[in-house]
């Protein structure tokens, strides 16, 4: 018989688990408030806005792969992966903190700040990212201990989540635009600066072991991803659905200040998107063991693409329909988060060189993920600037006309809820179930 494998000490996933902290709270707030920031605070067109917002996002999915690499190459005695934790996490928090700190006056500058700013959290945070996803394999090879390492990060990653989301719009009205935005840079930088530490330091008595190098040139890695079907139509899906979500995150201040007009109504509003996570996820859970996960994914994609769509009706209804819409929005993105991740391990280890897969389809994959993040509030950017959203700075007070506000409700319901359509077209297409293996 073989050996029995030791279990990582609860210190350990405790402390792999809260790294989420940091992950939960940069792709989280950067999303919900710089596009206001830049419209509404700085002045900036919406068009350039967008492009400064999704930018720096682009340039991570390009260096995914490089921070990878370079991480996969460290010699360090505290392992390959650790030592990245605490340098570009610290570094991370240190970036947003300055995010929001830059000039209000000339308007080009203050953009030039938030772009250069953001360039260097972009930077920073695909060197903690990557090696903190890719930590797990240094933990421990056992599969079950990796399972409770991955129920600690996803429950600590809704719970950050909720709490930077639904806090820093309510800590930015409080204190006023001006005072409220560098605050809310200074709580967020915080918060990553303890996901980073409590991960490295967390992790110390975990045995270092070194991943499997793969000898599979990158090239041939390259023609693997080309030729597997299935796993395109996976990630085609969840991208797409990345970009519909992205595009709704970017619009909640948008709705809540020029729409429903309520105080509190954008931490109102987050919080009927991000809470139903820790309510359904379990029973999303038990849905997929008992009826299987594709079918589980679509009944989620379909909730979540109905929830959108009826948030257009947002200017006529009474508040509590739209926050009722947005809560199934929140249903169905629990499971479009769930079902995904729990079915590209069987896209991705379904063949005899798993070992030299894993890792490569994990890669694309989160940089599929960031490039539909970034492009939902460069697209939403965009229905605003056809719309004729008109930016303003600090203090300044402006009306918009009816078109302005028709696109603030259409770029988060209509064009997500057609995205979520277009997902399903893949989706269906996907083969792999309980009882028709993929070949």
């Amino acid at each position: 018989m073989g050996e029995v494998p030791t279990p990582l000490p609860a210190s350990v996933r405790r402390g792999y688990g809260l790294g989420s902290v940091a992950t939960g709270a940069f792709g989280t707030v950067p999303g919900l408030l710089l596009l206001p920031y830049l419209t509404d605070h700085l002045g900036v067109a919406a068009g350039l806005a967008g492009v400064i917002v999704f930018a720096p996002k682009a340039w991570d999915v390009l260096l995914n792969p490089v921070a990878g690499r370079i991480s996969d190459r460290s010699e360090h005695r505290d392992g390959s992966r650790r030592p990245f934790l605490i340098r570009a996490g610290l570094l991370l928090a240190a970036a947003f903190a300055l995010l929001f700190l830059g000039p209000v006056a000339p308007m080009w500058l203050g953009a030039a700040w938030v772009a250069v700013a953001y360039l260097g959290c972009a930077t920073a945070y695909a060197f903690f990212q990557v090696p903190y996803v890719a930590l797990p394999a240094e933990l421990t090879d056992d599969y079950d201990e990796r399972t409770r390492l991955m129920t600690w990060r996803v429950a600590v990653l809704a719970l950050a989540i909720l709490v930077s989301g639904g806090a820093s719009p309510a800590i930015r009205d409080a204190l006023g635009r001006e005072w409220g935005y560098r605050a809310v840079g200074f709580f967020v930088a915080a918060l990553i600066a303890f996901g980073a530490w409590a991960a490295w330091h967390g992790t110390r008595d975990a045995p270092i072991r070194r991943p499997h190098r793969s000898a599979v040139a990158f090239a041939s890695q390259v023609r693997i991803i080309a030729t597997d079907r299935p796993f395109r139509l996976l990630l085609t899906t969840f991208v797409l659905q990345a970009l519909a979500t992205g595009a709704m995150l970017a619009g909640v201040d948008y709705l809540s200040t020029w729409v429903i007009g309520t105080k509190l109504s954008a931490t109102i509003l987050f919080v009927c998107f991000v809470a139903p996570a820790l309510v359904v996820t379990p029973l999303w859970q038990r849905y997929g063991v008992r009826r299987d996960k594709r079918r589980g994914y679509l009944l989620a994609s379909v909730l979540l693409g109905v929830g959108a769509l009826s948030v257009v009706v947002a200017r006529s209804v009474p508040v509590g329909v739209v926050y009722a819409a947005v809560a199934v929005v929140g249903v169905g993105y629990a499971g479009a988060q769930l079902f995904p991740l729990a079915m590209l391990p069987d896209v991705a280890s379904r063949s005899a060189d798993a070992q030299t897969r894993v890792g490569l389809y994990t890669g694309i994959w989160t940089a599929g993920e960031t490039l539909g993040l970034a492009l939902g509030p460069a697209l939403y950017a965009a229905v605003l600037a056809l719309g004729g959203y008109v930016s303003s700075r600090a203090g300044s007070v402006v009306v918009q006309g009816d078109s302005a506000l028709t696109a603030i409700v259409v770029g988060f319901s209509v064009v997500p809820a057609a995205l979520v359509g277009l997902s399903l077209v893949s989706l269906v297409r996907y083969s792999l179930t309980r009882e028709v293996p993929l070949r």
